[in-house]
């Protein structure tokens, strides 16, 4: 009898044993749940290139990591911060203090992106920024809880700006928008212009949301540059095009380079007005085989349209952020995930291979594009015809260039 109990007394206490540690694994994942909180602008002048779609994308990386990690379902959470910093702010903390929200994701607006960085850090929880441009992001703001995902200022700049000088484009003439973002766009790529040994002729600014820029064109014209760089973006550079197709601009032997713009800009603009802009991104939906079958998952959730860059880095990193969960086993630590990002290669069908940098960089080829004209378009997204390549090492900041502490600290 006594033998009896005491083997039941040890199976009681292995059997109790193997489900404490069964729960402690499960308990590694914070509230059985794993979240993640798309944070953008759903109706306002970002909803376009992020918005809902940033929604559908980060949906399509759940999916293909199969809904779960073990037995812990993964759940996205939407929220509008409407452009503005204390609204993103406020619905942030209140995701991280009060609902469970393990990882922020998207975040367009470089103001509530650069507010929401020192959060995340504060909470040690993770940051995927994905559709903000600021340098800042892995420079002097960076952190070991946020990586910067699709694209840059400096990378917007270097890869038109290089790429358009191969091409002849030895010459350029600003059209800059009045305030910090075009101050920083013209001075970036200028720079960059001069470094390859071209010119910088001049330029000229004009106030935000101009809707006559009739003068400044004319100056950019009668310039003589080979190239006219929009350092704009949003309502100032559509106007910029149209208004360039109306003095004969676009149809003239300048080339006209846009700085900031994207997949969405260009469809709202149309053929007719953007045909010849030169532009980058770092994806393109009809790059190649593993971007259309990206496109075509997203396109079956968007009725039809094509995913921008944005929401393209959304997908990639949200995927990445998860692969870093599996390999972890847990959500519990912050900078433990972010270091385990850094430490993976990464691997997604919108950027096929790359890696993340000590500063938080995600690193990829951009390209420069040249937008078709009319008769050259196949289809309603048809847009883009591939003209360059800017390799992943050189495409953005060098690392030691960026002023981010975390390197200083390697």
């Amino acid at each position: 009898m006594k033998r009896m109990l005491a083997r039941a007394a040890v199976a009681l206490a292995v059997g109790g044993f193997s489900l404490a540690a069964t729960s402690a694994a499960r308990a590694q994942f914070s509230d059985g749940v794993i979240r993640i909180g798309v944070l953008n602008d759903q109706n306002g002048i970002y909803a376009d290139m992020a918005g809902p779609g940033s929604v559908a994308a980060a949906k399509i990386a759940v999916e293909q990591i199969g809904g779960k990690i073990g037995n812990t379902p993964i759940e996205i959470i939407v929220g509008d911060h409407q452009n503005k910093p204390d609204i993103g702010l406020n619905i942030a903390r209140k995701w991280l203090d009060v609902d469970g929200v393990d990882m922020i994701a998207d975040i367009p607006n470089s103001s509530i992106s650069l507010a929401l960085v020192q959060l995340v850090k504060e909470k040690n929880k993770v940051a995927v920024i994905a559709t903000s441009n600021s340098n800042r992001l892995t420079g002097d703001s960076c952190t070991p809880n946020h990586v910067h995902w699709t694209l840059d200022n400096y990378a917007l700049a270097k890869s038109t700006a290089t790429e358009v000088l191969k091409s002849g484009g030895s010459s350029w003439y600003f059209v800059t928008v009045d305030y910090a973002f075009g101050h920083d766009m013209e001075r970036e790529a200028g720079q960059i212009v001069k470094n390859a040994g071209g010119t910088v002729v001049g330029s000229v600014r004009h106030p935000l949301g101009s809707s006559d820029l009739s003068s400044f064109l004319l100056q950019a014209q009668a310039s003589g540059a080979k190239v006219i760089g929009f350092a704009n973006s949003g309502a100032d550079f559509t106007n910029s095009m149209k208004q360039s197709a109306e003095f004969g601009i676009t149809q003239g032997k300048q080339k006209l380079a846009a700085l900031a713009v994207y997949l969405t800009d260009i469809k709202s603009l149309g053929l007719t007005s953007g045909q010849g802009l030169y532009l980058s991104e770092p994806f393109y939906w009809d790059l190649n085989d593993q971007t259309r079958a990206f496109a075509k998952k997203f396109s079956e959730k968007m009725n039809g349209a094509m995913p921008t860059s944005f929401q393209a880095g959304v997908y990639s990193g949200v995927l990445h952020y998860l692969k870093a969960l599996q390999a972890l086993n847990s959500d519990a630590d912050g900078r433990a995930i972010v270091a385990k990002m850094k430490e993976l290669p990464t691997d997604d069908l919108a950027f096929g291979k790359g890696y993340v940098r000590a500063d938080g960089r995600k690193i990829h080829p951009m390209y420069l594009f040249k937008v078709k004209s009319p008769d050259e378009s196949k289809g309603p997204w048809d847009l883009y015809a591939k003209i360059g390549e800017t390799p992943a090492e050189q495409a953005f900041k060098p690392l030691d260039a960026g002023g981010c502490a975390l390197v200083k600290q390697n």
